[in-house]
């Protein structure tokens, strides 16, 4: 120590980044993801596909598939709009690997939905045209406001 009682320690130093592999805790998933850790811990009880391992204490640490889940699983709820059971619902329809896909097309703005009775074919396809696209246009206002 110093006369002034400072360690000398420098407190603007960072650690070295982490491997893509390394397993992560719970603070850093949180400021990687940008959400509080009490959301992550709250996400643990809703998703059961995210297993962190717990440690002695009740320490979590995620394995590099279940951070790419949960960076997956923020997007849908916070970006995609959709709420917890949808994207419970799209987990069980499609599974943890087709919605952690980098190049994942799912989407759950696009449910199959029934063919309407007394609507040919042809017709349903239109009117689901328009639709898509009046969605589309009001999601493009809203993100514009």
């Amino acid at each position: 120590m110093t006369e002034t009682g400072d360690t000398g320690a420098d407190d603007t130093r960072r650690r070295p980044e982490k491997s893509d592999s390394a397993f992560r805790t719970i603070s850093e998933v949180a400021g990687e993801l940008d959400v509080p850790q009490h959301v992550l811990r709250f996400w643990e009880t809703k998703f059961t596909q995210v297993r962190p391992l717990k440690r002695g204490g009740g320490r979590r640490y995620y394995r590099p598939e279940d951070v790419a889940l949960l960076k997956r699983i923020r997007a849908l709820l916070y970006t995609d709009g959709l709420t917890i059971k949808g994207v419970q619902k799209l987990l069980r329809e499609v599974g943890v690997k087709a919605v952690t896909a980098e190049d994942s097309t799912v989407s759950p703005a696009q449910p199959t939905a029934p063919e309407p009775k007394g609507l040919p074919r042809e017709e349903a396809a239109k009117l689901l045209a328009e639709l898509t696209t009046l969605r589309d246009d009001l999601r493009g206002a809203l993100q514009g406001t």
